[in-house]
């Protein structure tokens, strides 16, 4: 039976076309910035399909890891990408020793960035040694799409204009992100998305190997206490505001007291004082989906041709209220 030619069908088609014309052919690399988000995971799908239909396969995901990226997100990044059939390259990111990233006060997802690029250059010299290629040069590629082009606050995207990153997905909105990747058989396609765990600190809470390690302990036990463990369609959020204090964020469809009780029941207060909020936890409450509130003084930008690798990141004012 032949294939009906859906809306989606014309849109993947149209997305292949576009991916087509950015890659590097034979003879170079293209490597994706990958996360294991729906964004990165349609770009490295997109990538790898036009790729595939050369004589030399030549593209590679490559995963950054590092204290911000939870060990969660570092498992479903490398089954998603045996699930599109990418070669993936995990490499070790060192932000950390940033004290731009670490001093969290407006330059670190620039800073961030930063890192990850330009260990996606320093990749290219594996990879084209393991291609065996002549190498004509490379691409690499992130999953920016054309939502993330709209938020004026997000200075990782002048990291990326600085490395000319790509992006596959930049003239199709997140709802189309989607769309794609469903009908491509991404198996993370409804995935709430998963943004570093430096997005959870306040703006000048300092981004340690400690904070972040804490958040990624603290978001595992409120899932425990949530029935939550294998979840993926709901967002929920840790936070820490300043004086080592927490608020917990839970998906906006989600009965608030319900969602109290369960995190009472399961001792999480008396726990996150425990384990390292010595402030305590200050608020349990609704998750909203934002973006960086908190911009540099020193970075901003204009282009909307300015490309943007995926991330959603809240942090709070002065007055430590939660904006995004």
């Amino acid at each position: 039976m032949a294939r009906r030619l859906t809306p989606t069908y014309h849109l993947v088609e149209e997305l292949l076309t576009y991916t087509s014309k950015l890659i590097v052919q034979e003879s170079g690399s293209n490597l994706v910035a990958f996360s294991g988000g729906v964004d990165s995971s349609l770009a490295a799908a997109l990538v790898h399909q036009v790729s595939s239909n050369h004589e030399r396969m030549n593209a590679r995901a490559v995963l950054g890891i590092s204290p911000a990226v939870p060990a969660h997100q570092i498992q479903l990044a490398r089954e998603v990408a045996e699930s599109i059939g990418i070669p993936l390259v995990e490499v070790r990111t060192e932000e950390e020793m940033l004290e731009e990233y670490v001093s969290n006060t407006g330059d670190a997802c620039y800073a961030c960035k930063t890192a990850l690029y330009s260990a996606l250059e320093a990749v290219t010299n594996y990879v084209d040694g393991e291609m065996a290629g002549d190498g004509d040069g490379y691409v690499l590629f992130n999953g920016t799409n054309k939502d993330d082009l709209k938020d004026q606050t997000r200075v990782g995207l002048i990291a990326a204009e600085n490395f000319n990153v790509a992006s596959p997905l930049r003239h199709v909105t997140k709802d189309e992100v989607r769309a794609a990747a469903k009908y491509l058989g991404l198996p993370n396609w409804n995935h709430a998305a998963s943004p570093c765990l430096r997005s959870r600190l306040a703006f000048g809470v300092e981004a340690t190997q400690s904070h972040l390690k804490l958040i990624e302990d603290s978001e595992n036990l409120v899932r425990q206490a949530l029935g939550w463990e294998n979840e993926v369609t709901k967002n929920m959020r840790v936070r820490m505001l300043s004086k080592s204090r927490a608020v917990i964020e839970i998906d906006s469809g989600e009965d608030l007291e319900v969602s109290r009780g369960k995190i009472e029941e399961f001792g999480i207060p008396e726990t996150l004082r425990r384990i390292g909020f010595k402030g305590g936890l200050a608020e349990v409450r609704h998750f909203k989906s934002g973006s960086i509130a908190a911009v540099s003084s020193t970075r901003s930008y204009q282009d909307e041709s300015i490309i943007h690798i995926e991330t959603v990141s809240g942090v709070t004012d002065r007055n430590d209220r939660i904006v995004a």
